[in-house]
C-alpha cells in the first residue's frame, strides 16, 4: 500500500504538515510516535527538528542526521484522523 510522500513542513511544535502523492494530506504530531531518543534525539531541539525534508527516492520523510519515519505509518496516522474528522462532521 506504500503511498510516496511528496510534501512536508513543519507547522509548530513537533506537528507536521505531510502531503502524499494520492492526494491524502494532513497534520500529525510526530511527538505522539517517537520518544525523542536514539537516532530521534536531536529532533528535540525544534531547529533540528524544522529541517525535515522529503526523501524522493524513498518517498518518505527524513532528516539530516538520518533519522527517518515509515511512509505507511504516517500515511495510517492521517487516513485515520481524516475519517475520524469526517464522521464527526457528518454527525453535525
Amino acid at each position: 500500500m506504500l503511498k510516496d510522500i511528496v510534501a512536508v513542513r513543519p507547522v509548530g511544535d513537533f506537528r507536521l504538515f505531510i502531503q502524499f502523492e494520492d492526494g491524502l494530506e494532513g497534520t500529525i504530531d510526530i511527538g505522539e510516535l517517537v520518544s525523542f531518543q536514539g537516532v530521534f534525539e536531536p529532533l528535540k531541539n525544534l531547529d533540528e527538528f524544522a529541517r525535515v525534508y522529503v526523501n524522493s527516492e524513498l518517498g518518505s520523510i527524513e532528516w539530516p542526521n538520518g533519522a527517518d519515519l515509515d511512509p505507511d505509518v504516517l500515511y495510517d496516522r492521517i487516513a485515520s484522523v481524516a475519517k475520524d474528522e469526517s464522521h464527526s462532521s457528518a454527525k453535525t
